[in-house]
C-alpha cells in the first residue's frame, strides 16, 4: 500500500480542533511545578498579520512549549494593544465606529494566529480597549495622582498637523517628524497631562545593572535616554530685577568665561527680564519659533537666532556683567531652560558668539600652550585654567569640583545631578482611547473621579468627522457632570491617555486576566512575575520598555507587587525583510512584474529606467511583502515556522526567500517519509549492540544536548533546526539491525521536532501508535554515557608523515594502540622489517614511529 502523503492542509487544521477540544494548551494552575512566562509583546490589531509578527508569535511559541515539556506550568498569553490613532483614522476614513473596526480587526487575527498552531491559552486574552482593562488603566492613572505622579501643567509640547494630536517627544523623530504620521511636528503651548517619570529616573538607571538578560545595546539605549550628568547648578543675579538665572552645567571649570546668558524663549522670565525697548523684537522671535520642531531648532547646519532681552546678568565669580539673550538653540524642557554662553569652549557658544559679535574668553589653555589669541574653534578639551582668579593654573578636571563646592559655600549654587529624561506626556486630543479619570469644577479646582464610578465609559454616540478639538468635547451631555465635591456644575477631561499607558502594564494583567474585583490578585502577579522570557522588536526598545520599567516601580512602591523589573530575560528580533525593487532616478518602487531583466541589468519595463534591488523591511507601500496567508495556504503553518526560525538567528534580519521555504518543506517531507518507512520496514530486534547502533545513539543524545542548550538557553534556532536535519540524516541512512536504537532515534526526532512544527510532530507521532499528545510528553533527558566516542581515528605517522589512519578504542593505553597500528594495513606495508627507534604518541590523535636510520 502507498503511504499516505504529508497534507498539511489537511492534518494542521484537524490537529488544531483536537487540541481546542482537548484544551491542550490550558494555564496549568499546580503550584508544584516551577513556573515560566513567556510572552509576546502585544499586537496592534491592524487587520491582517505580517510576516514580523510571525517571527515574533513563532520564537515565544516554541520557548513556551519547550518548557512545558520540561516540566513548568507555563503562562503563555496573547492580547490586543487596541486603543490609537490608526483604528480612529481608519474609522473616520470608512464612517464607521473604531470599536467596529477594532472588532473585527481582532477576530480575523485571532483566527490568524490560531491557523499557525500558536499555544495560547485564549481564556486569558484582553483587549485594552474593553472597559473591563481600562477601568484598571483609569484606575492606575488615580493612583498616580494620590501619589503625586499625574499632574497638569501648560507646556510647549509637540503638535501632529495631521493627526491633530499631541506626541511625546520621544514620539518624535530625529528629523523632527511625527513616528506615526509622518507630518513635520510644530510647537504648541497647551495644558496637558504629565507623569512625572523624571521621579524615579536614578532607579531605571541603576536598575539597569538587574538586567543581565537583556541585550547589552537595549540597556545603553536606555542609558543614554535616561542621560544621567553630574554638574553644577548656577545662579546669576539680574541688573535691576530681583530674579536670578539658574543655570545647570557640566562644565562649571569654564565658568570665568561666560560672556552671555541665554533663557528660552518660553522661559517664564523672558517677558519679567525684557527691556521696552527690546520688547517688540523679543515679541517677533519668540512667534517665529513657535511652530518650530526641537530638530528644526537645535539643527547645526542652520544659522542660530537669537536676540538680546536688553538686560544684563551678573557672574558672581568675577562680578562681570554678561548680556540675556534669548535664542533658539536653548530648550526649556532641558535642564532649566537657561545656559550659561561660554563661546571659547562650547562650540555652539563659539558660533553664537561669533554670528552675534560677542566676546570670546578663553579660561583653559592645552598643558604646555598659552593662550589662543584669537581662537579659531572652541577649545573643548581639558587643560589648565588660565583668567580664572584663585583657580589660576589648576588642572581642569580638578577644577570642576573645586569651583562647584565655593559656589556652594558662598551660596551661588549646589552640585546637582540631571537626567535628559523628561516627564511623561501622556494627553491626546484624540477620542480612540482611555478618558483620564479627572474632573474640572470652577470651585473645587481639578478632582477625581470617584473610584467607585469607574470606567469612565467612552461614549459610542461620537462624530469623528473632525480632527482638532478633542471629539470628546463636543458631547455636552457627557462633558457636563455634578462635582464629586460640592455637586455643583462641573466637566469632565476630554483628554485620552497616550496608547503606551495601556501597554505599560498589560503583562502584569495577564496574570489574572479576568479578575473584575480589582487591578489584579497581587498573590497571582508575584507568583508568576517577572515575565521570564519577553520577545518583541528593537523598535520598543525605548518607549515601551521604559514606561513598563516604570509602572512596575511605582506599583511596588505601592505594595501591590514584590519585584522591580517586569522582564527578566528580553530577545528583541530583527525584522523581517523582503526583496525590494526601487528605480535609480526617480525612486520608485516596482512590483517584480513591473521589472525587466534585459541582460542582467533589471529596468522598468515601462520607462525602461534601471532599477535597484536589495533587500528591505516589509512593507505594502515597497510592493515586497509576503502574505502569511499565502504561505500558510501552499506549504502550511510547520513549513513557516521552520523557515522563520532556520533563516537567521532571531536577532538578526531575515531576508525572505522562497526557496529556502521550500527547503524547509522538503524537509518536513523527508521526516514524513523517514516515519512511514520506519512504519512499513522497522529493523529487526537483536539483543548486541554493534558500532552503527552505538554511533547512532551517540548522534540522538549529542542531537538532545544541541537542542536543549539552543532552546532554552542561546535562543539559536537555526543550529537547533540544522541538528535536527543531522538526525534525520543519520536514521535515514542507518544500517543497522537493532530496532531499539532506531526506535529512540525516531521518538527523540518527533519529540524535539514538536515545538518547531506541532502539527506534523503531532500526526506522526498517533501514526506510531501513541494515545497522548507529543506535547505533553517529557523533554528528552541526555545519557551522558552514550556520548562517549567508543572508538577514534587514529592517525598514522611514519617519520612525521601521515601513512593512513586506523579505528582505535577511545580507551586503549599506548602499549595496545601501538600493536593494534603494527597489526593494521598500514603497519604491515610500512613497518615490516623495520627499526622502531620510539613511537610519539598524542592521545586521541596519532602515534608518529620514528625508526632507526
Amino acid at each position: 500500500m502507498t503511504p499516505p502523503r504529508y497534507q498539511p492542509a489537511e492534518l494542521e487544521p484537524r490537529w488544531q480542533k483536537v487540541w481546542r477540544e482537548q484544551e491542550l494548551d490550558k494555564t496549568s494552575t499546580n503550584s508544584q511545578q516551577p513556573k515560566y512566562y513567556a510572552l509576546s509583546m502585544f499586537p496592534y490589531p491592524s487587520g491582517n498579520l505580517h510576516m514580523g509578527h510571525v517571527r515574533n508569535y513563532t520564537i515565544t511559541d516554541v520557548i513556551a512549549r519547550v518548557r512545558r515539556m520540561q516540566g513548568y506550568r507555563v503562562l503563555h498569553p496573547m492580547g490586543w494593544d487596541a486603543f490609537g490613532l490608526p483604528a480612529e483614522n481608519a474609522a473616520i476614513d470608512r464612517g464607521i465606529h473604531p470599536a467596529r473596526w477594532t472588532e473585527s480587526n481582532i477576530a480575523n487575527m485571532r483566527r490568524q494566529l490560531q491557523s499557525l498552531g500558536l499555544s495560547y491559552d485564549w481564556g486569558w486574552e484582553l483587549a485594552s480597549c474593553q472597559p473591563q482593562y481600562y477601568r484598571w488603566t483609569q484606575w492606575l492613572f488615580l493612583q498616580m495622582w494620590q501619589m503625586g505622579l499625574a499632574y497638569q501643567k501648560s507646556a510647549q509640547v509637540n503638535w501632529d498637523p495631521v493627526d491633530q494630536t499631541v506626541l511625546a517627544n520621544e514620539q518624535v523623530d530625529s528629523e523632527g517628524r511625527s513616528w506615526r504620521s509622518g507630518a513635520q511636528v510644530e510647537q504648541k503651548l497647551l495644558k496637558q497631562w504629565f507623569l512625572r517619570i523624571t521621579n524615579y529616573a536614578e532607579a531605571l538607571l541603576k536598575d539597569l545593572d538587574q538586567l543581565s538578560g537583556w541585550p547589552e545595546r537595549v540597556k545603553t539605549m536606555q542609558a543614554n535616554w535616561i542621560g544621567r550628568s553630574t554638574g553644577a547648578y548656577l545662579e546669576f543675579p539680574v541688573v535691576g530685577h530681583d530674579e536670578k538665572i539658574a543655570v545647570f552645567t557640566t562644565r562649571p571649570d569654564t565658568v570665568f568665561g561666560v560672556s552671555y546668558l541665554v533663557l528660552a524663549p518660553e522661559h517664564p522670565l523672558v517677558s519679567a527680564l525684557t527691556a521696552p525697548s527690546h520688547r517688540l523684537r523679543v515679541q517677533e522671535l519668540c512667534q517665529e519659533l513657535t511652530n518650530l520642531s526641537v530638530e528644526e531648532r537645535t539643527a547645526n547646519d542652520q544659522p542660530q537666532r537669537g536676540v538680546p532681552l536688553g538686560t544684563e546678568a551678573v557672574n558672581p565669580f568675577n562680578q562681570q556683567r554678561a548680556p540675556i539673550w534669548i535664542a533658539d538653540y536653548v530648550l526649556y524642557e532641558y535642564g532649566t531652560g537657561a545656559v550659561m554662553g561660554v563661546p571659547a569652549h562650547d562650540e555652539r557658544d563659539f558660533s553664537f558668539a561669533q554670528q552675534y559679535d560677542l566676546p570670546i574668553t578663553q579660561v583653559i589653555v592645552p598643558p604646555g600652550v598659552g593662550e589662543i589669541t584669537p581662537l579659531q574653534k572652541a577649545y573643548t578639551e581639558p587643560g589648565i585654567l588660565i583668567h580664572s582668579g584663585e583657580f589660576d593654573g589648576l588642572e581642569s578636571p580638578i577644577t570642576k569640583e573645586k569651583i562647584t563646592q565655593t559656589a556652594q559655600e558662598r551660596g551661588w549654587g549646589e552640585q546637582r545631578v540631571q537626567y535628559r529624561l523628561r516627564d511623561w506626556l501622556i494627553s491626546r486630543q484624540r477620542y480612540w482611547g482611555v478618558p483620564i479619570p479627572m474632573i474640572h469644577c470652577d470651585h473645587c479646582g481639578v478632582l477625581p473621579v470617584p473610584a467607585s464610578d469607574l470606567p469612565v465609559l467612552l461614549p459610542e454616540n461620537i462624530n469623528l468627522s473632525g480632527r482638532g478639538l478633542s471629539p470628546l468635547a463636543q458631547l455636552t451631555e457627557w462633558v457636563q457632570v455634578p462635582c464629586p465635591e460640592c455637586g455643583r456644575p462641573a466637566r469632565r477631561e476630554t483628554d485620552t491617555m497616550d496608547t503606551f499607558i495601556d501597554s505599560s502594564w498589560y503583562f502584569l494583567r495577564f496574570a489574572d486576566a479576568n479578575n473584575d474585583q480589582g487591578i489584579f490578585d497581587p498573590e497571582k502577579v508575584n507568583d508568576w512575575l517577572p515575565v521570564d522570557q519577553y520577545v518583541g522588536g528593537i523598535e520598543h526598545a525605548i518607549l515601551h520598555l521604559l514606561y513598563s520599567r516604570f509602572i512596575t516601580k511605582v506599583l511596588r512602591d505601592q505594595g501591590l507587587i514584590n519585584f522591580g523589573e517586569p522582564f527578566q530575560r528580553l530577545l528583541t528580533q530583527g525584522m523581517v525583510q523582503g526583496l525590494t525593487y526601487k528605480t535609480v532616478q526617480t525612486g520608485r518602487y516596482l512590483t517584480p512584474e513591473q521589472v525587466i531583466d534585459p541582460q542582467g541589468e533589471c529596468r522598468d519595463r515601462e520607462t525602461n529606467e534601471p532599477v535597484a534591488i536589495f533587500y528591505e523591511k516589509m512593507s505594502k507601500s515597497k510592493y515586497n511583502g509576503v502574505d502569511p496567508e499565502q504561505v500558510l495556504g501552499k506549504y502550511g503553518a510547520d513549513t513557516a515556522r521552520m523557515f522563520i526560525l532556520f533563516k537567521a538567528p532571531p536577532e538578526k534580519d531575515l531576508e525572505w526567500d522562497d526557496a529556502d521555504v521550500e527547503g524547509q518543506f522538503r524537509f518536513l517531507n523527508r521526516v514524513w517519509r523517514l516515519v512511514q518507512n520506519y512504519q512499513e520496514h522497522p529493523p529487526k530486534n537483536t539483543s548486541d549492540a554493534t558500532g552503527a547502533e552505538r554511533n547512532l545513539r551517540r548522534v540522538i543524545h549529542q542531537t538532545i544536548q544541541a537542542v536543549t542548550s539552543d532552546t532554552t538557553e542561546e535562543y539559536q534556532f537555526n543550529t537547533a533546526i540544522a541538528s535536527l536535519m543531522k538526525l534525520t540524516n543519520e536514521l535515514t541512512d542507518y544500517q543497522g539491525t537493532n530496532s531499539g536504537f532506531f526506535d529512540e532515534g525516531i521518538q527523540v526526532l518527533l519529540t524535539l521536532l514538536a515545538p518547531f512544527a506541532p502539527h506534523l510532530a503531532e500526526e506522526l507521532w498517533h501514526q506510531l501508535g501513541h494515545k497522548g499528545s507529543i506535547h505533553r510528553q517529557p523533554w528528552p533527558l541526555v545519557d551522558k554515557s552514550a556520548l562517549v566516542v567508543d572508538e577514534i581515528p587514529l592517525v598514522i605517522q611514519i617519520m612525521g608523515k601521515t601513512r593512513g589512519t586506523i579505528p582505535a578504542p577511545s580507551q586503549a593505553d599506548q602499549a595496545t594502540l601501538e600493536q593494534l597500528a603494527k597489526d593494521s594495513d598500514v603497519g604491515q606495508r610500512y613497518l615490516q622489517n623495520q627499526t622502531i627507534k620510539k613511537v610519539i604518541y598524542v592521545p586521541g590523535k596519532l602515534l608518529n614511529f620514528v625508526l632507526e636510520p
